[in-house]
């Protein structure tokens, strides 16, 4: 086997949205790094049931909505 074909396996800190932390094992950065997230499971809408926005661009939206209207009921 190659010798350091693997990158090196270390521990960092992983900081959240909110400001919490967290101790991890990774092969980003160096050991004792610090990984600030801009999007996490507590801020991004997938995860914390945000609104969906549908944007109508170029009037599709409004074309499909007027195709359709009434199609099921």
């Amino acid at each position: 086997m190659k010798k350091d074909l693997h990158p090196q396996y270390h521990k960092i800190t992983v900081v959240m949205t909110d400001g919490s932390t967290f101790e991890t094992y990774s092969t980003w950065g160096k050991e004792g790094d610090k990984l600030k997230l801009d999007i996490d499971s507590k801020s991004h809408p997938a995860w914390t049931g945000g609104g969906q926005h549908l944007t109508d661009r170029g009037g599709r939206l409004s074309r499909f909505k007027k195709k359709y209207d009434g199609f099921l009921g």
